[in-house]
């Protein structure tokens, strides 16, 4: 299986362009003969949770789960993608999992909301992380900060989960994460890694945040 890992700028609540760079991505990612290509946290929307949670709708969230199905039908390739989804108690930032046709697989609710400007706009999950076979292998998910955590990959590994892939939205100055503990996640539980990350900047309490990029794909 190969997997590809989009790495990109997003518009804060640009859900036409930012599904259009997602489409680019998907056409990159088949023509390098990839199977799965994985984007970053709430890409589809722009991370910016401040901004983003006054206009949550489920209008919203059709329009991303829509495009995102069309992309992957489109060019018959696997998708993972991450956007906002409601639950009773609120929204949950979840991570998607479709098939080459853009049928659901998986999806998966964020447990670990970083930071308080997240924790005010969005709502934390319980549930632990599953995984679903695809091409002869076993694919989870996580988002962002839950994959710093032991207990979260080490539940996909006892899922019997080959590989992790884990939308995210790290700042800059957070460079430990893909160099060291992802790395150390990976190796400890004996399963792959792939995290794609946010570039450039969005805006955030007290002026802008800044994305780190680093965008990985790890063995075990």
């Amino acid at each position: 299986m190969r997997i590809a890992a989009m790495q990109a700028a997003a518009g804060v609540l640009g859900v036409d362009e930012n599904l259009a760079r997602i489409e680019c991505a998907a056409a990159a990612a088949v023509r390098a003969g990839a199977d799965v290509l994985l984007t970053p946290e709430l890409f589809a929307c722009g991370y910016a949770p401040a901004a983003v949670a006054p206009q949550l709708n489920e209008d919203l969230a059709r329009r991303i789960g829509a495009g995102a199905a069309r992309i992957a039908d489109r060019h018959r390739l696997a998708l993972a993608y991450s956007a906002p989804s409601a639950a009773p108690e609120g929204w949950h930032i979840s991570a998607v999992l479709l098939d080459r046709s853009g049928r659901e697989l998986l999806r998966y609710n964020k447990v670990h909301l970083f930071g308080p400007e997240e924790r005010s706009a969005f709502v934390p999950a319980s549930q632990a992380p599953r995984s679903v076979l695809f091409d002869g292998l076993r694919l989870g998910l996580l988002i962002c900060y839950d994959a710093e955590f032991p207990e979260s990959m080490r539940a996909l590994a006892d899922a019997g989960t080959d590989v992790a892939l884990v939308p995210a939205a790290l700042a800059a100055g957070f460079e430990e994460v893909p160099s060291v503990l992802l790395r150390a996640r990976a190796l400890e539980s004996q399963l792959a890694v792939a995290y794609g990350n946010h570039t450039g900047s969005a805006p955030a309490a007290g002026g802008r945040l800044e994305f780190g990029g680093g965008s990985i794909i790890i063995g075990p």
